[in-house]
């Protein structure tokens, strides 16, 4: 089948957008901060599928790597960032 790597790509944007979504419902309702730095990651994993899926599939002659690499890392570095900020 030629089109399961875009399904799989999609679906993956999908779940992480969804965690975007739960993980700033939770943090509206008890204002907790370390759910806002974790919803802070899942925009920056969402980004990086997003720029997968565009990668991959869409714009197959351009190379987004770089983009993509830096996507994740600064979404995990929010995380990091986060943790570090909140430790009592």
């Amino acid at each position: 089948m030629p089109f399961t790597p875009a399904l799989v790509y999609v679906l993956c944007l999908a779940t992480s957008v969804l965690c975007l979504v739960l993980l700033v419902r939770r943090y509206l309702r008890t204002r907790t901060r370390l759910l806002l730095w974790s919803a802070l990651c899942f925009v920056g994993l969402a980004v990086g599928n997003l720029l997968l899926f565009l990668d991959l599939v869409v714009f197959i002659e351009i190379d987004l790597v770089p983009f993509r690499a830096l996507s994740s890392f600064a979404a995990v570095a929010v995380l990091l960032f986060g943790f570090i900020w909140e430790i009592d």
